[in-house]
């Protein structure tokens, strides 16, 4: 099996994603990429990485995003694998529009289990497909940004560059309903 790879540079950080014929596969900032090779020569036996330049014109959709187009990676395919819990997670994830965000509590609520934040987290934490799955977008019940793997400067950024208002004072959302669909 064959997984092609490439790298992008973004305004906070190389990012680095594989693709499994035309669907992204893996996705995360290029400093953390050393972690996701195991997982995914786990899931793939006997992968074979392959350097390209643009697979499935991922790298063109990546670059608009951070040139301004926050809707440049809607409707890119992905195959996360996962569990069928981490999956409607990542769903729920996948349903949140750019400049919107959504709590823990909330996205434990729309997969039908509302006592289940502290999963829902876990799955948040072992998505693999950064960006395009936004677990950026999930934040705190009292409003405060928490839990992203590419740290909190990075998922700041991101909630910024996609519209998301924050305080001055904290750096957090000001008071904002999500955006499913």
């Amino acid at each position: 099996m064959k997984l092609e790879i490439a790298t992008v540079p973004s305004p906070i950080g190389s990012v680095t994603f594989a693709v499994k014929d035309s669907t992204l596969c893996a996705m995360t900032f290029s400093d953390a990429w050393p972690q996701q090779l195991p997982r995914l020569q786990r899931r793939f036996s006997g992968v074979e990485l392959r350097q390209t330049v643009d697979p499935a014109r991922i790298a063109t959709r990546l670059r608009r995003y951070f040139d301004g187009d926050i809707t440049a990676l809607d409707d890119i395919g992905v195959d996360p694998g996962g569990t069928p819990f981490q999956q409607r997670v990542w769903n729920v994830l996948g349903s949140i529009r750019p400049g919107s965000i959504l709590s823990y509590r909330s996205v434990a609520e729309a997969v039908g289990k509302p006592t289940a934040v502290r999963a829902v987290g876990a799955a948040n934490g072992s998505n693999p497909i950064a960006i395009v799955i936004p677990c950026h977008r999930v934040i705190a019940a009292d409003g405060t940004l928490c839990g992203y793997g590419g740290g909190l400067e990075r998922k700041r950024w991101l909630l910024l560059h996609e519209g998301v208002p924050l305080s001055e004072s904290k750096g957090q959302p000001e008071n904002r309903s999500a955006t499913l669909f």
